[in-house]
Formats: structure tokens, sequence, C-alpha cells
């Protein structure tokens, strides 16, 4: 970048795609690396954590960044695929310095950063950090409106050395409000346990419950532990009742009873049921809250059923035909009805006419290689899992399968990568 160029706040920054000279995508940026120096000196920015398509988090220094522009990044094309590792003198952009609180030096008024800008320095290739958008705390009798926000010089404020306890999220979380579940635990996981935790406590229910789904088991039980009871109570009803169960298997058999008591009966209920089967077979695998309609109801009926927004594609592939009761375990299972078949048909249509009947449902204590045969055999990316009596218990899904038949470390595991990764080491600069 010329010298001269305009200051970039990072805000602009969480997500953008990186390319290299050819035009193809390397990855997104998740954050930046900066290293803090002695006196009111500017930090110096180190390079930017890459996540590639692989979700590996690696480290691009700055060196080897062409340009910044039009919301996109532009590398030399050299990159190196070792595994990020924070090193114990360098400071996360997102992750350390948004939602700090920190003092103007001239009127030591405490104020929260909200975003920092960076900078190339003229005629040279280093970047740093050079100014800092912050408020003021709330003003006014009641408190009730936003402080002023101002921009100042980095040397205009301190406070970023020291270690803070009960840092905000609230300027993390908007960086990354659009990511998919999934992306921001992977953010989660990368953060320090502290910065961890204080994220998830600014999370609403829903939310959280959304990303612990996605999490290692380790950072679950870590971040459920630093909630309070009800609010873990509160969690675990909002995640799906198998993820909840799987879960609470890794507690112990204390905790599990004073959640489980704490949350609303008919979840507990289902949490209850679906740890008394097997962790590795259909039972332990399934979900007890699949789409159940009566023979009486029709395709419209069922496609106004499969538009909510809150199922997952596999549970909204198809609809399970049950005569009453409704809710699992539901009275005798008589078929599924699949959304393409919806989708051909007339509104008026009655469901149990068009019902696929001719599959047999898997039996709760079936094994995972015989879940994971089923899937196979047959294309499916759901099965009703029905008992003895024929009654529905719930339905498997095929990233419950993946989930349990992929290595235990597979979310830190990236696949098809070729590159050698033997011989540890840390970033270049």
């Amino acid at each position: 970048m010329a010298a001269g160029a305009p200051r970039i706040f990072v805000s602009h920054l969480a997500g953008v795609a990186v390319f290299d000279p050819n035009g193809d995508q390397v990855g997104r940026v998740r954050d930046l690396v900066a290293m803090l120096r002695v006196g009111r000196r500017p930090p110096r920015l180190l390079g930017l954590v890459v996540e590639l398509s692989t979700r590996r988090r690696i480290f691009l220094p700055m060196t080897r960044v062409i340009g910044i522009e039009s919301g996109q990044v532009i590398t030399t094309g050299v990159v190196n695929v070792r595994r990020f590792e924070q090193r114990p003198t360098e400071r996360l952009v997102f992750g350390e310095l948004l939602d700090r609180r920190v003092r103007l030096v001239d009127t030591d008024e405490e104020v929260t950063v909200l975003d920092v800008s960076v900078q190339q320095l003229p005629a040279r290739r280093e970047w740093e950090i050079g100014r800092v958008f912050v408020r003021r705390a709330r003003s006014g009798t009641f408190r009730r409106t936003r402080g002023e926000t101002l921009t100042v010089d980095w040397s205009a404020v301190t406070g970023f050395s020291l270690e803070e306890h009960g840092q905000g999220a609230e300027s993390l979380l908007a960086t990354f409000e659009q990511l998919r579940a999934a992306d921001l635990a992977n953010v989660l996981h990368h953060l320090s346990p502290k910065r961890r935790g204080e994220v998830a406590a600014a999370l609403d229910d829903d939310r959280l419950a959304d990303v612990l789904e996605e999490l290692p088991e380790d950072d679950q039980i870590e971040i459920l532990g630093k909630l309070k009871e009800e609010r873990a109570a509160d969690v675990l009803e909002a995640m799906d009742p198998d993820d909840a169960a799987d879960l609470l298997a890794e507690l112990p058999e204390a905790d599990v009873e004073r959640l489980l008591t704490l949350m609303r009966p008919d979840d507990a209920a289902d949490v209850r049921r679906l740890m008394s089967y097997e962790e590795r077979t259909a039972g332990g695998l399934m979900t007890t809250e699949p789409i159940v309609l009566r023979p009486d109801a029709t395709v419209a009926e069922a496609l106004a059923r499969v538009r909510n927004s809150d199922l997952s594609p596999a549970l909204a592939a198809q609809v399970y035909v049950c005569r009453p009761p409704d809710e699992t375990p539901t009275g005798k299972y008589l078929g599924t009805a699949h959304f393409q078949r919806l989708l051909r048909d007339p509104p008026y249509t009655l469901v149990s006419s068009i019902l696929d009947d001719d599959l047999q449902p898997l039996a709760p204590d079936a094994a995972l290689p015989v879940v994971a045969g089923f899937f196979a055999t047959y294309d499916m990316v759901a099965a009703p899992v029905v008992d003895e009596s024929g009654s529905l218990l719930g339905a498997v899904t095929v990233d419950d399968v993946l989930d349990h038949m992929l290595p235990e470390d597979w979310r830190e595991t990236e696949f098809h990568l070729h590159e050698d990764e033997a011989g540890g080491g840390n970033h270049d600069a």
C-alpha cells in the first residue's frame, strides 16, 4: 500500500476474504495480531489470523499483504500453513483489545474501546495501530443514553497492558453477529478461557445453545461450568435434546441431576429418555423433536411446518405421520413423507396418501454402523426411530451420525490439507 494510505478500522476487516494475486481465495480474516510496545508508542501490527476453507487458522504476516481495499485482502500468494499459535508478547485485536476499558491520559476518565484503526507506515512495509475509537460512560440522571464517542490517538489512552477482569463483549459480538454458529464457535475456541467466558456470558440463550452444539466437549464443559446453574439449565433447554444429553453425559452425576431438576419438566424428560440409551445407538443419536403429523393433515400443513426456520435442513427434509399422540413417543408410526414429494402434490392432498411406508425404520438399539449403513444405502438425511410397539421415538439426522463417526478431535483437524505438517513451530514474521 502506498505511502499516506488511509487508516482502516479493524471492524471492517472481520470476515473479509483473503486472495492470492491470481484471484484465488485463501481464506477469511478472523483476527489481527499486534505487539504492544514500551511507553506510548503505537503497537506494531504483526499480521492477520486467517481461517482457511479447512477451518485451520494460520498466521499471515503483514509483510506478505500487498493491499487492503474494496473489502478484500490481497497477499503475495506465499503462505505458511502451520497452525497459528499466539505468543505471550502478542495481543489479538478482536479477542483482547475491543470492549476493553481504558482511561484517557488527560482526564483519567474511563472509556470503552469500540474499534481501533491500522495504517501502513510511509515508505515502509510496517503497519501499526494508530487511533482508538472509544465511548465515554453513559451520562444523565438515569444513564439511559449512550455515552459520547470519540476517536483519539493511541498515546491518548492508557490501560491496554493491564489484565482486566469483567471485560465486556458487545463490540466483539457485533463484529461477528453474522457468523454461522459453527464459525462463531471456532472464534470462541481460539479465545483465552477468560475471554471465552465473557463472550459466552454476553450471548443470549438461543445463540449460546447453537454455539455450544458446535464446540468440542472440553469447551462445552468449561463454558457451562462458568454459568450460573439457572442459566445453564436455560441454555440446555434451548439446545437440541440429543446435544444436551451428550453434554450432560460428560458431567458428574450430581451436577446432571441438579441441572435436570432446574430444567422445564418436558425438556428434562426428553433428555432423560435420550440418556437412557447407549451413546452410539440410534436411540442415543436421535432427536426427540422431528416433524410429526396426523394422518388427516394436508400437504399444505406439512409444508407450513417444514418452513420453520428453527429446523435444521435435515429435520426439514421429511415429516413423519403417526396416530395420536403427536409428540414423541407417538401413537403408531405410519410412514414418512419426503419434502420433494410434498412439493409435487396439490396442497389439499392428505399426507397419509403419499407416504413412503416401505422403508423399515431404525430400532432404538441399532448400533452406529447399522445406522450409518442405513443412511448410505438409502441416501437419506434423516431416519425415523421406532420402538417395538410401533411408536415413533425420534429421528436420527446425518449430521449426528457424522459427529460420532469422525475422530473425536475432528473439529481440530482439517481434511484434505496436503502440505507437510511435520515439525512444530509457530508463525514467522
